[in-house]
């Protein structure tokens, strides 16, 4: 290997994936082929593919034995949260779905009472077919063995085996779970930028199990809350700062932190980083309360250019929805924001149009950019005033706001409803478990 590769490796020089970039090579080495056990090469490639942050994927090819293999390993930082994405694969069109599996992702099946446990696949861009294929290849690799030194557990594996093969056929509705504590996991969505009825995407905080497992197991701190200048009174009155790592370059930054009471609604806690050395900025909002007894579910009618600078509040829990458009934006998929209408929606284009992974490269096709070109040029129209739309924000924890440009008077193009949660929604907060009363008793 030489020199200039080595540094290559070393220093992580990753390029945005382009068909048309010539430039692009990928870094050859030889290798060992653990099937003949004979000399092969690994071809590496540092790439960046947006909405997934930077990745290497790596092919490994003998020429001894035609033994071939490929891998894809996540080089970004492990999300904020992890993800759990929920499919219901009800035709064959939905076997050829693309999809991201991180090392750290578990895969589950239901139906067949099939699991693959987290870390014991390397990570794999393919499609849910090739999931499949790699799981039979899987339990394939071993079967001679088992069939000389134990036939009667071989002949239980083939028949599993025909029961993966004919799930690609589809002949019966089944379920594809893939659970991902790192949160760089993802399935994709043929419909985009419409909901996918038939996928379920849940964002959920990590255990300590799980970031044991990840490797980012931290020992928290005690506070002493009586020192000076840690009360509540002082917190409101002052920015707090704290060190922190950019989320693009990695490089040390500052993360400042504000309490703020927003008038005719609540105490929120804004929280934002700038980098020196990229200039990347970023802005994330907290709720200082507790979870609301009930949802709130505000509509705004908009008749007005001027309705797109009214301050917004959306909450982590908050999803948006725009009815005419037939779109809506689960929950957690924005972060929480504090912003204007007209800042929400063009984080909205940028999320569907200018960072959706499937508009570029291999992975685009003609009518799909087409149909999220025309979604952003509606966008546009709604932020110019000149379609007749409404905006919908639902916030089963109830911690989300829009501004009232006539408060304390009720606004005539604007209506708040209060709403009991349901069981779905309580246990995507996590309060049906929660014990509020009598917790000391035994």
């Amino acid at each position: 290997m030489s020199v200039i590769e080595e540094e290559r490796i070393r220093g992580g020089v990753f390029k945005d994936i382009n068909a048309e970039d010539e430039d692009q090579q990928p870094t050859v080495i030889e290798s060992l082929c653990m099937n003949c056990y004979e000399n092969g090469s690994t071809r590496l490639l540092l790439t960046k593919i947006p909405f997934f942050k930077e990745i290497i994927i790596s092919s490994f090819t003998c020429p001894h034995c035609n033994w071939t293999n490929t891998e894809i390993q996540s080089a970004g930082r492990i999300q904020e949260q992890g993800v759990q994405y929920t499919l219901q694969v009800k035709a064959k069109e939905d076997m050829n779905r693309e999809v991201v599996k991180s090392d750290a992702a578990s895969t589950r099946i239901p139906q067949l009472d099939f699991e693959i446990p987290a870390f014991t696949q390397k990570g794999s861009l393919s499609t849910i077919e090739g999931l499949l294929d790699r799981a039979v290849a899987g339990l394939e690799q071993d079967q001679p063995i088992r069939k000389a030194t134990d036939p009667a557990v071989a002949e239980k594996i083939e028949e599993f085996i025909e029961r993966l093969k004919k799930l690609k056929e589809v002949e019966e509705e089944f379920t594809l779970i893939i659970d991902d504590p790192s949160g760089n996991s993802f399935i994709e969505n043929p419909f985009a930028p419409q909901k996918d009825a038939a996928l379920t995407v849940a964002h959920y905080k990590r255990t300590p199990e799980h970031n044991s497992a990840l490797g980012i197991e931290t020992e928290e701190e005690e506070e002493d809350s009586e020192k000076p200048g840690n009360d509540l009174d002082s917190m409101r009155n002052e920015v707090l700062v704290f060190n922190t790592n950019c989320p693009e370059c990695n490089s040390p930054a500052n993360t400042n932190m504000k309490l703020v009471q927003i008038p005719h609604f609540k105490e929120v806690i804004i929280m934002a980083t700038n980098c020196d050395s990229c200039g990347h900025r970023t802005n994330e909002v907290k709720s200082g309360g507790a979870t609301e007894e009930l949802g709130t579910r505000i509509t705004l009618h908009l008749t007005d250019p001027s309705d797109m600078s009214r301050d917004l509040l959306k909450s982590e829990t908050c999803s948006v929805l725009i009815p005419e458009l037939e779109f809506e934006l689960g929950m957690a998929a924005l972060g929480g924001k504090f912003t204007t209408l007209e800042g929400l929606l063009k984080d909205i284009k940028d999320l569907i149009v200018s960072k959706n992974p499937f508009m570029c490269g291999d992975s685009s096709t003609a009518d799909r950019a087409e149909k999220l070109e025309l979604f952003g040029q509606k966008i546009d129209k709604i932020i110019a005033g000149e379609m007749d739309v409404h905006i919908v924000l639902d916030d089963p924890a109830g911690n989300s706001y829009l501004q009232n440009v006539y408060a304390p008077d009720l606004d005539p193009e604007m209506k708040t409803e209060k709403y009991t949660r349901t069981f779905e929604q309580n246990e995507d907060l996590g309060l049906n478990d929660m014990k509020t009363e009598g917790y000391a008793e035994k």
